[in-house]
Formats: C-alpha cells, structure tokens, sequence
C-alpha cells in the first residue's frame, strides 16, 4: 500500500473515532474516576472489539449482518439499554470522581477486568461500526494485490489510532478531576455524564438502520 494511500486512510478513521460518542464518553468517564493509566484496561477493551468488527467487515460478514434486519436490531437495542443503565447507574450515584490520593488508595478496589468489559459491551452494542467499516475498508483495498498485508496494515493503523482517540479522553478526564472533585460538582457532572449516557442509547435504539 502506498504512504498516500494509508495517510488517508489514517485521517478518516481519526476523524470518526475522535468524534465524541459513547466509547469516548465512557473514555471520559473512566479518566476521571480511574485515571489514564488504569484506563488503558478500557482502551484495550474498545480496541479489541475495534478491530473484531472491523475483521468481520473485511471479511465479508458484515454485510451479512447489515442484510439481516434481525441480528442488527438486536445488537442496536442491547447495546442502547446497556448505555441506559450505565446512565442509570451514574445518575443514582452521588459520589464525585475520585482524586489522586484516593486513586492510590483504591487501586485494588477497582477492577481492571471490569472495566475491559465495560468498554467491550459499549463498543459491541454500535453495530453501525460494522456499517461503517463495511463501506470505507473497500475503498483502501486493491483487489489486484496480496490481500492479507493489506488487511494487517489497516487493521494495524486502526488499533493504533482507536487506542489513542480513547486515551485523549482518559487524559483529559484525569486533567479533569481537580475542577470537579468537589461533591457538589461531581454530583453535577455525574449527572449531566449519566443523562448523556441515557440519551446516546435512546437515540442509538431510535435511529433508523
């Protein structure tokens, strides 16, 4: 593949990555109660099913499921009702993002392995990520060469810049602790977060296909 070639393909998958949406938000979310650093585990888990969607489109598979009215209803309204209880979840909660000490602190309190699933299932449940892998890798592809270095070569750029579109929200949430730690802001922000976590899934389960 030409550099021109991966160039464009590497702004395009920038800019629909680092478009704010509910990964990003989860992102956000898990910077200011974890930190960066542990929410690598996340960023690892939104990679992961990034680039098994994106195998699936490659593969051809996805447009079988865009073909099947059922199996895409069903990813859609799973992946809008876990959004919903997230949003829930959040909204009942009145404790406000942790601070640095308190990090320290709680570090085994917290699970990495919980929040790698909480990136996987709000990753999965957008199944408009297939849609969209399905028609943009075609137009990188050339049917005329060696199909498997150029599939590794997408694929490669695509973890590398989802992982880091996710990790620009972790920064910014853990930048954002010291403005919010107060109780009576974080009480706010919980719940403006959760209402956004609400509305992503109600308008991911109301949009059309």
């Amino acid at each position: 593949m030409s550099f021109h070639l991966i160039l464009l393909f590497s702004v395009t998958v920038f800019v629909a990555s680092i478009i704010p949406g509910p990964s990003m938000l989860l992102a956000l979310t898990h910077g200011m109660n974890h930190g960066a650093k542990r929410t690598i585990a996340s960023a690892l888990g939104n990679v992961t099913v990034t680039v098994l969607q994106a195998s699936v489109s490659i593969a051809g598979l996805g447009t079988i499921l865009i073909a099947s009215e059922t199996a895409f209803q069903m990813i859609k309204w799973a992946g809008s009702a876990y959004l919903v209880y997230i949003g829930i979840t959040m909204l009942c909660s009145s404790k406000p993002p942790i601070s640095s000490s308190e990090k320290d602190q709680n570090t085994q309190g917290n699970s990495l392995r919980k929040m790698f699933l909480q990136a996987v299932f709000v990753t999965a449940g957008n199944p408009k990520a297939i849609v969209f892998f399905t028609a943009v890798f075609p137009q990188f592809i050339n049917p005329g060469t060696a199909y498997l270095p150029q599939f590794s070569t997408l694929v490669s750029v695509l973890a590398f810049i989802a992982f880091n579109c996710f990790m620009i929200y972790a920064i910014c949430g853990q930048k954002m602790v010291s403005l919010v730690s107060r109780a009576a802001i974080g009480k706010y922000i919980n719940r403006l977060i959760g209402g956004t976590f609400i509305g992503a899934g109600i308008s991911l389960a109301a949009g059309n296909k």
